[in-house]
């Protein structure tokens, strides 16, 4: 008997190329592994700008009349173009995998626009606390997750969280970990380091309050004196908001070592940047209703040889293994994170072992397990333990 042919899927985001955040390469990675399996996938993305080519993807990319925000503009714009096009997917996979046009969503949802039974979401973490804050989007959001066919989350204590806080999604969760970016497949480890050269203490996150760069820096200036001055502290990344980077800047003025804004690095330059490095460090925080569920940077330092230093905090222990790949170190216990900088500046070989885990754990997930996870395999085997409700 003939096998069925595959749905076509339609991925709806707001995040993609040639944004490059954690979640724009979760969406572009996740369609091109479901066109390496033979999907019929087409992924409808902001408008470029003026100036931006398109790359060559191995997938179809419809760019929309949207600005690739969140804001209420961007989502009504979203909102449009699903209830214009609906007809277009009748019979197709609806993708969801980040938060844009999941608030779209939420009042589509009370006019028959979606289709029923053919809605898969991916959740990151963040916007599952922001969809439970007020009554009328916890409801409405319960509602759209009970028309889907799957949910995803890219860690198990997101799992958790979702299902805390929504229960109804307990029976439809799979887990899509992140994977190690394509262009990082065969990344090499640090060079040796010649002899009397600083060791580099690299961070590569967007410039903001949650991905901690500033208890880094304290951390590090409060080391002895002798190793602060074998040591420099690079920042790659774009300007966020809350005026944190004159905050930085501040915090950089009395060092007693090198301080480097590299800014928002082009992708292809990535590398050369993690190759010149010695240690990596994200210590991401808590802040507002903003928490890390994964955290692809990781993969991405540990790809290129790199021991990792970051917080416990979200999903970050299932992206750092701790004494395997990195240490982690509770966020409110600043003195632990010196700690953990001062025992990796003084031991390389500590550094070498738990940088090679690093590019073992790395390749640990790929995005073809993912796309057929979301696609293919019933909800269930992969569901996440749910943890007792507080």
């Amino acid at each position: 008997m003939a096998e069925s042919p595959r749905p076509r899927i339609v991925a709806l985001t707001h995040e993609f190329y040639p944004h490059r955040g954690g979640i724009a390469v979760f969406t572009a990675e996740i369609a091109a592994a479901a066109a390496r399996q033979g999907r019929d996938i087409e992924v409808w993305a902001p408008a470029l700008k003026p100036g931006v080519a398109e790359p060559a993807w191995p997938f179809r990319v419809r760019r929309l009349a949207i600005g690739g925000t969140h804001s209420w503009m961007d989502q009504w714009r979203m909102a449009c173009h699903i209830f214009r096009h609906r007809e277009q997917w009748r019979d197709a996979i609806l993708y969801v995998p980040e938060p844009g046009p999941l608030l779209s969503m939420l009042l589509l949802q009370f006019f028959d626009t979606l289709p029923p039974g053919r809605m898969v979401i991916t959740l990151h973490g963040s916007e599952i606390l922001r969809l439970a804050l007020r009554p009328l989007t916890r409801a409405s959001a319960r509602r759209l997750f009970a028309r889907a066919d799957r949910i995803s989350v890219v860690s198990r204590y997101a799992g958790r969280l979702l299902v805390d806080l929504f229960p109804n999604t307990a029976g439809k969760i799979v887990l899509t970990p992140g994977a190690l970016r394509a262009d990082f497949a065969h990344a090499q480890p640090p060079a040796p380091r010649p002899a009397g050269a600083r060791l580099i203490v690299l961070t590569v996150a967007r410039v903001h309050p949650r991905k901690g760069q500033l208890r880094v820096l304290e951390a590090l200036k409060a080391l002895p004196s002798p190793l602060r001055a074998n040591l420099e502290y690079w920042m790659v990344g774009g300007h966020g908001k809350e005026n944190y980077e004159p905050t930085l800047r501040a915090a950089a003025e009395d060092a007693g070592f090198p301080v480097k804004f590299l800014g928002d690095i082009p992708d292809a330059e990535l590398s050369p940047i993690y190759a010149q490095a010695d240690i990596f460090a994200m210590t991401s925080m808590p802040h507002k209703l903003s928490v890390e569920g994964f955290g692809l940077v990781y993969l991405e330092a540990g790809a290129h040889g790199l021991p990792i230093v970051a917080h416990a905090i979200g999903g970050v222990p299932e992206a750092v293994i701790d004494g395997e790949t990195g240490l982690l170190v509770p966020p409110e216990d600043p003195a632990a994170l010196t700690a953990a900088f001062a025992r990796l500046i003084t031991d390389p070989e500590l550094r070498r072992r738990l940088g090679r885990a690093g590019q073992t754990r790395a390749l640990a997930h790929t995005w073809d397990d993912s796309a057929a996870t979301l696609f293919d395999a019933p909800a269930g085997p992969d569901e996440p333990a749910p943890a007792p409700s507080a």
